[in-house]
């Protein structure tokens, strides 16, 4: 290198000294914000997992699925065991912090692990019926999007299907209040995809989102069954509610409700935690909308059209 054998002197190392300095001090004055030492969950095995998930969701389509060509029952039971260890691991350093940084000879560490696998325990219990909802999203797809020639193109291509994937696994997280895990899960979607659902999410059976890129569905969002949304979608809040000292008011509804059966169309945007989309309604594309409107409904954003 050009600057090899270069004699920087002592200021340099003073240089270097007075910045390590600083970031200590960082470190120390800004508690939960400052080092870590209690383990934390990690992103790349979350994601592995997820995509090892997928595998028993749709078997036989991603890395030849979960299962062996022979004995493929005993394969998949030691398949969706290693999961279930993996799952324990990852959900234990999510919990670590009620640790005190070990769970060695720690009574309190040893419920932490109980609570670990118990967990993990709910969430491999929850995959067969995570298959059964997904199952029914591929069919809504096939049935709604004309350009869609089978199933199979659906699973291994379809955008809108693999960001539902990994809501439905990343809500059941959410639901035991593994918050961190979810969000790691959801914002890998919204990377790959461009797709924005929160884990908190409610949402229904068969449900279809096409092309996708540009879609928000915010954390109290609850939506219905046969519901089909377009790109550029977003089911938001309407406002941020502060409390007498201006902090954020976490917690209540603030983010619309859609009913079964209802189709959005593309860029329209729905808000407010009050607002309901009453069974069977259509919004039209780009329609702004912060109220109810009654099953139904047709609701759309007409152009005004000026001849020179």
């Amino acid at each position: 290198m050009a600057w090899e054998g270069i004699d920087l002197g002592n200021a340099s190392e003073e240089f270097l000294a007075n910045v390590a300095s600083s970031l200590l001090h960082s470190y120390k004055e800004n508690g939960a914000l400052g080092r870590r030492t209690t383990p934390l969950p990690d992103p790349d095995s979350i994601v592995q997992l997820f995509l090892d998930i997928r595998r028993i969701l749709f078997p036989g389509y991603f890395n030849g699925g979960a299962g062996c060509d022979t004995d493929g029952d005993t394969c998949l039971l030691e398949y969706i065991g290693t999961i279930y260890w993996r799952l324990a691991r990852q959900i234990h350093n999510s919990l670590h912090a009620s640790c005190g940084g070990t769970c060695e000879g720690d009574p309190a560490g040893c419920e932490t692990m109980k609570k670990s696998c118990d967990y993990a325990r709910k969430i491999v219990e929850a995959l067969p019926e995570i298959r059964r909802k997904l199952l029914l999203d591929v069919k809504a797809a096939f049935e709604r999007d004309p350009a869609a020639t089978s199933y199979d193109e659906i699973i291994l291509s379809y955008p809108g299907l693999f960001a539902v994937a990994v809501y439905r696994v990343a809500h059941e997280l959410y639901k035991l209040g593994l918050r961190s895990m979810a969000r790691i899960l959801s914002e890998y979607a919204h990377g790959r995809t461009g797709i924005d659902i929160h884990p908190g999410a409610k949402i229904g059976e068969s449900f279809f989102i096409d092309h996708g890129t540009g879609v928000v569905i915010g954390e109290t969002t609850e939506i219905g069954n046969n519901v089909t949304i377009y790109q550029g979608v977003t089911l938001g809040a309407l406002r941020i509610d502060k409390d007498a000292s201006g902090g954020v008011v976490r917690g209540t509804k603030r983010h619309p409700t859609i009913e079964d059966n209802v189709t959005i169309y593309a860029g329209a945007t729905v808000l407010g935690g009050n607002t309901v989309i009453g069974r069977g309604s259509e919004i039209g594309g780009n329609v702004w909308l912060i109220e109810s409107v009654p099953p139904g409904s047709k609701v759309l954003n007409v152009p005004q059209i000026r001849r020179k």
